[in-house]
């Protein structure tokens, strides 16, 4: 008796486990045959093919490849194939042609997303707003406003928003908190310093370290390693990679070393010689007796970011004449994250006074000089220690 019974277990499992898998392989579709009034149940025709006879009692279903054109994208039971009809929009590319499994697929261009039949623009997170999720041709940009201690000075739809430079770790103080639409501003700390016009690095400064931009990333830890006085910590290094591109990483790192080093011998001879640079910039710029209306004229002749009139005229409260220009120029170079000979060399004169427009150029040819290349071999030759010509280094 029980072994009746197995049997039909057995019997009745393996007809489940039968049916199961040609229910899994091949969905059926119910055909009424019209002359001997049955049912069957017939086979499904895979995808790319159609229902050319549909099944009997003697033959299963009959199927056929989908025609040039025509496609099936699933199992059916169809008696034609589905005409190929999407045509590819304004602003679209074939991103799949049409095949006999696949109605031809459209994609927006790069920069766009398909929004109710248009390829729009991505939408450019503004200042204080950071790029939480990038746009794809299927939907939009997300933003988010910028946290505490983050910030975004830029319109992009790609930028996030980025942290507020530390400057405690840079071991220098904070001359302005940043806020969601502009970074923090480092300055030195100058013990018993009373000056409310202060600039993080000047121009002849720059004009030195700007040689930097030049040299392979790689040099970073070999400069490191060949400075004297007190070596630069790797965790500041470490925020000097994360916080700026490849070119400016060894001229933030000299920075941050003369800072460190102020009593230092060597770092003594390059300030007096950054002194005397000084000195010849002042000349260049004294005298010149500028207007808010002169000050904002050269902030907006420069390329990139442009430095406000509010700026403008705050600086003409704080500053003294020659500093007003140069404190200007030392905000639009954080502004930018740029090289402020570069953007005085690209300076559009137009709109400037005659006398302005001449000082600004014998100033460019200043700090582009043979007295500032001499400065920058002494210091590679000297401080650093290289025996070598400058123009040889790159081998090294």
């Amino acid at each position: 008796m029980y072994k009746v019974i197995s049997c039909t277990l057995v019997v009745l499992l393996h007809v489940f486990i039968t049916r199961s898998v040609q229910e899994t392989t091949s969905p059926k579709y119910s055909h009424g045959d019209l002359n001997t009034s049955l049912l069957f149940m017939c086979d499904q025709c895979p995808p790319g093919t159609f229902v050319k006879h549909d099944c009997t009692a003697d033959q299963k279903t009959e199927c056929a490849v989908c025609p040039t054109h025509h496609y099936a994208d699933g199992w059916n039971s169809n008696k034609e194939c589905l005409f190929c009809s999407t045509v590819c929009k304004e602003l679209q590319f074939v991103k799949q042609e049409c095949n006999s499994t696949h109605n031809r697929l459209c994609e927006c261009i790069e920069g766009r997303y398909l929004e109710l039949e248009f390829c729009l623009p991505h939408t450019k997170c503004p200042p204080g707003f950071g790029v939480i999720q990038l746009g794809t041709p299927e939907s939009d940009t997300v933003c988010e406003t910028c946290s505490k201690g983050m910030f975004s000075n830029e319109t992009s739809a790609n930028a996030e928003c980025q942290r507020h430079m530390d400057c405690n770790k840079l071991g220098v103080r904070v001359a302005y908190e940043g806020n969601s639409v502009h970074d923090a501003v480092c300055q030195e700390n100058r013990e018993g310093s009373t000056e409310t016009c202060e600039i993080d690095v000047s121009l002849c400064e720059e004009a030195l370290f700007r040689f930097s931009i030049d040299l392979p990333a790689n040099w970073l830890t070999v400069i490191v390693q060949r400075l004297p006085g007190t070596i630069v910590k790797s965790e500041q290094i470490e925020w000097i990679k994360q916080n700026h591109d490849a070119q400016e990483q060894v001229f933030h790192l000299f920075k941050l070393w003369k800072n460190q080093n102020r009593e230092h011998d060597s770092v003594k001879r390059l300030i007096q010689d950054v002194e005397v640079c000084e000195k010849g910039v002042a000349k260049h710029i004294r005298h010149l007796n500028m207007t808010a209306k002169h000050l904002t004229a050269l902030m907006q002749s420069l390329p990139g970011k442009k430095i406000g009139e509010d700026d403008v005229e705050s600086t003409l409260k704080m500053c003294d004449e020659p500093k007003q220009i140069l404190k200007l120029l030392n905000l639009w170079r954080i502004k930018n994250g740029g090289n402020t000979i570069k953007g005085l060399e690209l300076l559009k004169t137009k709109k400037l006074p005659t006398t302005l427009r001449r000082r600004v150029k014998k100033l460019v040819r200043f700090l582009n000089s043979v007295a500032m290349f001499t400065l920058y071999q002494k210091l590679l030759l000297e401080i650093i220690g290289y025996q070598s010509q400058p123009a040889k280094l790159a081998c090294l």
